[in-house]
């Protein structure tokens, strides 16, 4: 256990880090904008690299791919019907809000400080589809469903989305991996270590990164909007928790990891969509905060209680 909780204090205190860098304001205003494409388009595709080639993709772990999928579709459409007759600005933080784990920043540096390669390669799957909505699905339907902006461009719109998806590095290496992975085919051992300083500063770029975008900011009238996003993230990660227990057909470890991941923080870009529909921005910067705060106590209590050993 004290090993466990060294382990993520060291997560906690380079978030604590950013935090402070970003109060300190000695960064300057575009320290997380420059880290966050070091991280997405650098350090997190060869973390996801080096994670597939140090373990075996087996068919049965496909299937966590629609689940990373479904796990963001539905709650998105089930809080759509619910509150689609709100006043725009709030459906707009209720949506942006509701779905999207993040996983490449955060979970993912969790899950390979604990886990075998076993399970950080279920963990990179569950992202694949976690990533269809993440990296311009929740926008998409935000625009057509919440704002109902561009009706008559369908064609151009899917059009971007494709565009946005693909040009996402994190994605195209879930693809051509998944698809080396089915074919047998391995990258040469030189270029895994090649690349390995690079994924080894994932796991402190991500969490400084989280920590330098972290905002404290609310205000007291739209608390109830606040607590009900939470109380729909927390009852989806509930279900999906209870799925993975009792109903999906996954192993010892990729069923351990996926019950992790069900509590992982909010997906950063909700707070960037929040801002780009006209949202209350500092509602949604506070929410993804108190995730990532949620996030830490409860996966850490749940490596405790599995009995995960630290990697």
């Amino acid at each position: 256990m004290l090993d466990v909780i060294v382990k993520v204090s060291s997560f906690v205190l380079i978030i604590l880090i950013g935090i402070a860098a970003a109060r300190s304001g000695k960064f300057g205003e575009g320290a997380s904008l420059l880290i966050s494409r070091i991280v997405f388009n650098l350090t997190l595709p060869c973390a996801i690299v080096r994670a597939f080639e140090s373990a075996e993709l087996t068919p049965a772990l496909l299937g966590l791919i629609p689940l990373g999928f479904v796990m963001n579709i539905v709650p998105f459409l089930a809080s759509y019907l619910v509150y689609r007759r709100r006043p725009r600005e709030e459906l707009v933080f209720q949506q942006a809000n509701v779905c999207g784990l993040n996983i490449g920043c955060f979970a993912l540096s969790f899950v390979q400080a604990f886990f075998p390669a076993t399970g950080v390669v279920a963990t990179c799957l569950f992202d694949a589809g976690n990533s269809l909505m993440g990296t311009g699905g929740t926008w998409a339907l935000i625009r057509s469903l919440v704002l109902g902006t561009d009706h008559d461009l369908l064609r151009d719109r899917l059009k971007v989305f494709a565009r946005t998806l693909f040009s996402s590095v994190p994605f195209d290496c879930y693809v051509v991996l998944i698809a080396m992975g089915l074919a047998g085919a391995h990258l040469p051992e030189p270029v895994i270590t090649l690349i390995s300083p690079l994924a080894d500063a994932n796991a402190f770029l991500s969490m400084f990164m989280i920590g330098l975008m972290i905002r404290f900011t609310v205000d007291a009238q739209r608390a109830h909007e606040l607590a009900r996003v939470l109380a729909w993230r927390l009852a989806c990660s509930a279900a999906l928790t209870l799925a993975a227990l009792f109903v999906l057909p996954f192993d010892g470890v990729a069923r351990q990891a996926l019950i992790v991941l069900a509590w992982a923080p909010a997906a950063s870009t909700g707070p960037l969509y929040t801002l780009w529909a006209g949202g209350d921005d500092g509602l949604a910067g506070m929410a993804n905060a108190l995730t990532v705060l949620l996030g830490v106590i409860i996966m850490t209590t749940l490596v405790i209680v599995m009995g995960v050993q630290v990697m």
